[in-house]
């Protein structure tokens, strides 16, 4: 597979500035307006190049530093939180929309009885329209003289799929990577605003994740195109380290949708890591607000999310903007 180094801040130039269904939740038809939550603490910001994939990187839990990923080079800088994020020249997603592979066999048929198969498909199908993720439509590209905001059209899933064939026991992201290219054959290329989201069965838990990590975005350059896509392992797996009872009790998917729902906000803002909107910590819309004033958000359907940066108020909300 063909892939392309994607490095973090474009090196050292820009370290200055760095197929089922699924079903429906009603949404409050007036949404409250702006919820602001204090910023979160200051982390490390992960950006991690492996096999020339760049993989930014959502850290498990209170987890603040990462000294090693099964032997890479680990990029990493401190995330600000009072900065704005910073335009650094890249894509955004203009028209989202969102591709989910359920990779192995472990998720049986379509539609799938997996509590998580049925959690991630009614998040994703109830933020379109709505304003927890309109936060991102503040930000823009400008690409060949012509500004570009993120869209927020009302349906953002657009199709799924459970694909059976085996996953190996600790899949790495060249693997994940090749999933990803599989969906988007499969689905067929949606270009820049498309997201492809591997959702890996339970027990095949990759190097990192739970201890570490919850989930990582990315991008590959493929014959077709780039593929942007996220690794998103079973995240109940890892128990409250990824967010399981952390707004519900016992909320053991709580982490599907706080964790699915930042690397998709993420994704939408920073569809080929780290060209679209960064701060000057190297934190995405998701990393500045990770794990704090974490909430059942009726503007997402009622699932668990966790604010997102929102510029126009140099903070932390939970709708916008």
């Amino acid at each position: 597979m063909r892939v392309s180094r994607l490095l973090a801040f474009a090196a050292t130039s820009s370290l200055l500035a760095s197929c089922g269904g699924a079903g429906m939740q009603s949404v409050p038809a007036n949404p409250q307006s702006h919820s602001v939550a204090p910023a979160g603490p200051t982390i490390q910001s992960r950006t991690i190049v492996e096999n020339g994939i760049t993989m930014h990187v959502l850290p498990a839990r209170g987890v603040t530093v990462l000294s090693d990923y099964h032997g890479i080079t680990t990029l990493s800088r401190s995330a600000t939180t009072t900065s704005n994020l910073i335009y650094h020249g890249g894509p955004i997603q203009a028209v989202p929309h969102i591709f989910v592979v359920y990779w192995g066999p472990k998720w049986g048929t379509a539609p799938s009885n997996d509590p998580e198969y049925t959690v991630l498909n009614g998040f994703l199908s109830s933020i379109g329209g709505h304003s927890w993720i309109n936060i991102d439509t503040q930000y823009y590209q400008t690409l060949g003289g012509t500004t570009t905001h993120v869209g927020n059209p009302s349906s953002q899933l657009t199709a799924t799929w459970i694909d059976t064939s085996s996953v190996p026991r600790k899949p790495t992201s060249s693997a994940v990577g090749a999933e990803a290219q599989k969906a988007a054959l499969h689905f067929g290329y949606g270009g820049v605003s498309a997201s492809y989201i591997v959702a890996i069965q339970s027990g095949n838990d990759p190097s990192g994740f739970r201890t570490s990590w919850c989930a990582w975005h990315s991008s590959e350059s493929e014959s077709e195109g780039i593929v942007s896509f996220t690794n998103l392992p079973y995240q109940s797996d890892a128990g409250a380290s990824c967010g399981a009872g952390s707004v519900n009790s016992p909320g053991t998917y709580d982490g599907v949708t706080i964790v699915g729902g930042h690397e998709e906000a993420e994704t939408q803002t920073d569809p080929q890591p780290n060209s679209g909107w960064l701060d000057s910590g190297g934190a995405e819309i998701g990393d500045k607000c990770a794990w704090v004033s974490l909430e059942n958000n009726p503007n997402a359907g009622g699932y668990p999310t966790q604010p997102l940066w929102d510029n126009k108020v140099s903070g932390c909300a939970q709708s916008g903007p």
